[in-house]
């Protein structure tokens, strides 16, 4: 499930809250936030890329520049992951995530993970332009990593001009 509206839970693991990575991404300058409404084209191409239909009907972010901050969240195994991605001229510029809910695959927080995404662009079918390799016991949660950045670069697609 996609979601855009973070929430927090006793359990929950907040690594960098996302008004924090909003202000390192932005360096203190963090723009105003920017609505993008999923129309019926643009639902049917996010429902191809998180392969499933749930997903909300509009999503926050951020732009400056070429560049684009979206704070997003998909499921893991059973739980929300809040994920912080930055688009910077078409590619990853940044993976970060910023709270975790799950009890395994906490792993995919580290660098020698998120760091594979960087410079990464999307391809035919919506495909990442690299592979990334996955972290034994965390399947579940690398995928959803790689759904939520295949789906950044589609929005950030949608927001720039031509």
């Amino acid at each position: 499930m996609l979601c855009v509206c973070p929430t927090s839970t006793v359990a929950d693991q907040v690594y960098l809250a996302p008004q924090d990575f909003l202000v390192e991404v932005f360096a203190n300058a963090v723009p105003e936030p920017k609505v993008l409404w999923i129309t019926k084209g643009l639902r049917a191409e996010t429902r191809a890329i998180m392969t499933h239909s749930k997903g909300p009907r509009r999503i926050r972010y951020w732009t400056q520049s070429t560049r684009s901050a979206w704070i997003l969240e998909e499921i893991g195994k059973v739980k929300p992951i809040t994920t912080g991605i930055v688009i910077n001229d078409g590619h990853i510029e940044r993976v970060t995530v910023l709270i975790y809910r799950e009890s395994r695959g906490w792993e995919v927080r580290h660098s020698f993970f998120t760091d594979q995404f960087i410079g990464a662009r999307l391809v035919e079918n919506h495909r990442l332009s690299r592979s990334i390799d996955g972290i034994s016991g965390a399947t579940l949660s690398v995928s959803a990593l790689t759904r939520l950045s295949r789906l950044a670069l589609y929005l950030h697609e949608q927001i720039s001009p031509d």
